[in-house]
């Protein structure tokens, strides 16, 4: 697996974020523009692009495909698919990517939660001359593809445990701080663990750490398993997951106990935003799943369309930190599709005319 530098620069990038607002994509697409400035206009020669990813019923998952979607749609002449098994199930994945192969030879925007997986699958592809972008996850070593849009998620981790020092600042010394992995082994949620641990041993000290803990993917055995770990540690004064059905199930148990604890996770599942909004997390953690698959789509459909050669290394195009002071604006952005793409306009925009800003090596 390739690692990833760090990133420090994303606190800037939140602000960037935060400056989103007013006109769509599709506006802009409709008023056309020139070349790789924008998503729109140029070459309307007709190309076959796809989006493979892990699973259809993950939020995060979801979110990445609404982008992809959407930078496809501002284009003429994209013929796009989308492709994903119903639940984490590696190689049902790897025989849709390689259909893809064979009915997308423009480009591949491509995502797993399994990667070792998928080093000679991607090898056929780039040997084949595909053009492929990983998306979220790091492409494998030794995989042929040298670009990936994607988070620091010790970032991510990070600024979620900062919030906590946040909350808990002036408050009681000491106490139990209990973080959970729902896929154990899995290196974007271990990354993530590892920033809130970073932060939680250089600024708290005083804290306990306990786990990280397993959890499950799941809905049904996620929540059962946050049950049994708040059983077992009653008495911790915060509970911090790193995905997104850790915050779904913090929420709901937060509620239905009453409890007085402090909880948060990551990724926006719209049941985590309203567990938010109605005080039964403190944050979420947002990687900003749609930029990604926006930014992937809209960069293969210039490589297909206007013959923009495909940058190399990594794009970080940061993330979120989601509280009571933003949660009813991101809730509104995360409405419907035309509300998504009317809020990340100017935040594709920046990162478009800024690319170098954001692209940094990608290590073996």
């Amino acid at each position: 697996m390739r690692s990833l530098p760090n990133a420090a620069t994303s606190r800037r990038r939140n602000a960037v974020a935060a400056l989103a607002i007013t006109s769509t994509l599709a506006l802009t697409a409709a008023c056309g523009s020139d070349g790789g400035d924008s998503g729109s206009g140029g070459s309307t020669e007709e190309v076959d692009l796809s989006f493979v990813y892990a699973t259809s019923t993950i939020n995060a998952m979801q979110e990445m495909a609404l982008g992809a979607k959407a930078a496809a749609e501002e284009r003429e002449g994209i013929n796009y698919s989308e492709s994903a098994p119903a639940g984490i199930n590696g190689p049902q994945q790897v025989q849709m990517f390689q259909s893809a192969m064979q009915t997308s030879k423009d480009g591949i925007l491509f995502e797993t939660l399994t990667p070792d997986l998928f080093t000679r699958p991607l090898t056929q592809a780039t040997d084949s001359d595909i053009p492929i972008v990983s998306i979220d996850t790091a492409p494998p070593e030794g995989s042929g593809v040298e670009f990936f849009v994607g988070n620091s998620n010790e970032n991510v981790g990070r600024i979620l445990a900062e919030e906590l020092v946040r909350q808990l600042d002036g408050g009681q010394q000491g106490g139990k701080v209990v973080l959970a992995n729902a896929i154990p082994g899995l290196p974007t949620l271990e990354q993530r663990l590892a920033g809130m641990v970073e932060v939680l041993e250089t600024e708290r000290p005083d804290l306990e750490i306990v786990g990280p803990l397993a959890t499950a993917n799941e809905p049904t055995e996620n929540f059962n398993a946050w049950n049994n770990v708040l059983k077992a540690h009653p008495d911790a004064v915060a509970y911090l997951g790193a995905g997104a059905q850790d915050s779904v199930s913090l929420a709901r148990l937060h509620e239905s106990t009453n409890a007085t604890w402090l909880a948060g996770a990551c990724d926006l599942d719209p049941a985590a935003l309203e567990g938010l909004k109605n005080g039964h997390l403190f944050a979420i953690s947002s990687p900003e799943h749609w930029l990604k698959g926006y930014i992937g789509l809209r960069l293969l459909a210039l490589n297909a369309q206007e013959g923009e050669e495909l940058p190399k290394g990594w794009w970080n195009p940061g993330e979120l930190l989601v509280t009571a002071d933003n949660v009813e604006e991101i809730i509104d952005r995360q409405t419907d599709e035309a509300s998504r793409v009317a809020w990340f306009e100017q935040v594709a925009e920046e990162q478009f005319a800024n690319m170098d800003d954001y692209l940094s090596e990608l290590e073996n």
